[in-house]
């Protein structure tokens, strides 16, 4: 059995090895930008999702607030950079740091909390922050920030003339983002974080330290959340707090790992491939004048595929391989 799981971890690194490659040579050939726009978000919400997927899906704690650490990496790289003239890779840093204690500092009291009342808390603080900036004069309030553009520079990680550095540091996020899932899969914190989620009582009878745990999922997924923030930020030069802490980013960073499994190291990729191309392309061509049918097509597939796979649909490459085996 732990020369399969082994043999498997490595089949894994070598197609994700394979998949970055390709994936890294699909700009070169792809030329359109509204095209190249659309792989950055998907690269993008590939990571989200996989860093959501760290405490929702390997933990068990369902978060619907991850957009307040998308919007703190965000405000912190835009505000570092305006106000003081800071480098974003610094904010980013420091905005990951950042959202990994308030992470921590949340979960204190809310992980005392169990099923619904845990996911309607993190909506709730969600919200909260998004009112705080909606109102905090200093960090531009309900107008925003707009982001000055300077020069094309690696340094200040700013490009006008090509969205392809954008798109590289996208896939470096979300190979970054899924190594460090992957490693953690077979870390003493990924067996934790598993027995969490299937019994707490059990794992902690076991010797599991529940609580500690759950602050340790927290602080990873709010780190890399917030990196995929600051990015975000770099990437469209503008943001406020509708822009960067709306409700409907929770949504985005989960929906993808449900799509494709959730608590599975494949799950949030195969997700995010398929949704956010299927969403963008949606609500460019038929979900205009507010009519939001973009929302009711991948609204629909979500449902449909939680009726025929509620595994998500890495349930049939595993499906699959049983059936060959035997």
């Amino acid at each position: 059995m732990d020369t399969t799981f082994a043999q498997r971890r490595r089949r894994d690194l070598i197609v994700a090895g394979c998949l970055a490659a390709v994936a890294a040579l699909v700009p070169l050939f792809v030329k359109d930008v509204y095209v190249q726009n659309i792989m950055v978000l998907t690269l993008m919400y590939a990571a989200l999702s996989q860093s959501w997927n760290i405490l929702s899906g390997y933990c068990g704690q369902i978060s619907l607030g991850h957009a307040l650490y998308f919007g703190l990496g965000a405000y912190t790289t835009a505000l570092l950079f305006t106000k003081f003239g800071v480098l974003p890779w610094f904010g980013m840093l420091g905005g990951g740091i950042i959202s990994a204690l308030i992470a921590m500092a949340l979960g204190y009291p809310c992980f005392r909390l169990r099923g619904h009342y845990f996911v309607i808390a993190t909506i709730v603080i969600a919200e909260i922050g998004l009112l705080l900036f909606h109102n905090w004069d200093w960090a531009g309030a309900a107008l925003g920030i707009d982001i000055p553009i300077r020069r094309d520079s690696w340094l200040t990680f700013q490009f006008t003339r090509s969205k392809l550095p954008y798109f590289y540091f996208a896939l470096a996020l979300a190979c970054i983002a899924w190594l460090v899932t992957w490693w953690l899969e077979d870390s003493k914190w990924g067996y934790w974080w598993r027995a969490v989620k299937d019994n707490p009582d059990a794992a902690e009878s076991l010797g599991v330290v529940v609580f500690n745990s759950k602050m340790g999922a927290a602080a990873v997924s709010a780190f890399l959340t917030a990196v995929g923030g600051s990015f975000y930020a770099q990437f469209v030069s503008y943001i406020d707090p509708e822009s960067v802490m709306g409700f409907q980013f929770s949504l985005l960073m989960a929906l993808p790992a449900v799509l494709g499994g959730i608590g599975t190291l494949w799950g949030p990729v195969l997700g995010a491939v398929i949704l956010i191309p299927l969403t963008e392309l949606t609500r460019s061509f038929i979900g205009g004048s507010g009519r939001g049918v973009d929302l009711i097509v991948y609204g629909t597939l979500i449902v449909l595929i939680s009726l025929a796979r509620p595994e998500g649909l890495v349930g049939l490459f595993s499906r699959r391989r049983k059936g060959a085996a035997r």
